[in-house]
C-alpha cells in the first residue's frame, strides 16, 4: 500500500502524485549532477575513507546513486511497488537480444564515420580514459543508473499517467538536455536516440537493452576517438 496520496488539490487544481514525483525527482536528480554535488565523496567523508578513485569514477558511482538508488527508493518505500513495473526485469529478452544486436550493428556503422569528425575526436580525446578496459567499466557504471530513471523510472511511471506515445518523448527532454556541452553533432540527435530508447525499453518492457545498446554505441565512440579503431 503506497505511503502517500495518490492524488491531491491545491485551489482546486488535481495534481497526481506519482506523476509530481516524477516529474520533480526527473528534474532535480539532473541538476544535483550538473552542479556536481556528490554523494559518494560525502559517503567517504563521513566514514573517513580517501580511496584511490579518479574524478570519472566518482562521476560514474554518484550516478548510481542519483539516477538509480532514488528511484529505487521512491518505488520501494513511497510506492510500495515492484521495481519491475518500471522495466528493472528481463522482460522479453528474445525481443530485446534482436534490438540490442540489430542496433550495435547499425550504429557501428553510423559512428565509423561520425566519431572520426574534428568535434567528436578533441572532446573525447580530451576526456575518455587511455585503458580500453577501465574505459568500458567506467561507461557501464555512469550509464547503468542513467538509463534506468528514463527509459525505466521516468517512462514506464509516466506511460501511467500521460499514455506510451507522450511519455517515450517526455523522457527523451531531460535525456537531451544533458547532453548540452558535448559535441553538437551528437547533442542534437539525442531527442530522437532518447525516444529510441524508449521505444525499445517498452516493446521488451525493461530498461536493460537500452543500457546495452547506449552502454556499446557511448564505449565504441570513445574507442574509435583515442584511435583504437
Amino acid at each position: 500500500m503506497n505511503i502517500i496520496k495518490s492524488s491531491f488539490t491545491i485551489g482546486g487544481i488535481s495534481f497526481d502524485t506519482q506523476m509530481v514525483v516524477l516529474i520533480v525527482l526527473g528534474t532535480i536528480l539532473p541538476m544535483l549532477d550538473a552542479y556536481r554535488h556528490s554523494p559518494v565523496r560525502w559517503f567517504f567523508n563521513l566514514v573517513g575513507m580517501n580511496p584511490d578513485l579518479s574524478a570519472l569514477e566518482i562521476k560514474a558511482y554518484d550516478r548510481l546513486v542519483f539516477y538509480l538508488l532514488v528511484p529505487l527508493i521512491a518505488i520501494w518505500f513511497l510506492w510500495r511497488e515492484n521495481p519491475a513495473a518500471f522495466g528493472f526485469q528481463w522482460g522479453n529478452w528474445r525481443e530485446g537480444l534482436l534490438w540490442t544486436v540489430g542496433a550495435c550493428v547499425g550504429m557501428s556503422v553510423i559512428l565509423w564515420f561520425i566519431a572520426r569528425t574534428p568535434g567528436m575526436l578533441e572532446y573525447y580525446d580530451a576526456r575518455a580514459p587511455r585503458e580500453a578496459f577501465r574505459l568500458i567499466y567506467i561507461t557501464g557504471v555512469d550509464l547503468f543508473g542513467w538509463e534506468f530513471i528514463w527509459r525505466g523510472f521516468l517512462l514506464f511511471g509516466l506511460a501511467r499517467v500521460l499514455g506510451v506515445g507522450p511519455a517515450i518523448w517526455i523522457q527523451a527532454i531531460p535525456f537531451a538536455f544533458m547532453h548540452l556541452g558535448k559535441p553538437e553533432v551528437e547533442t542534437l540527435t539525442t531527442i530522437f536516440g532518447g525516444a529510441a530508447f524508449a521505444f525499445v525499453a517498452w516493446r521488451t518492457q525493461s530498461f536493460v537493452y537500452p543500457f546495452f545498446i547506449h552502454w556499446y554505441i557511448a564505449s565504441f565512440t570513445q574507442l574509435i576517438a583515442l584511435g583504437r579503431f
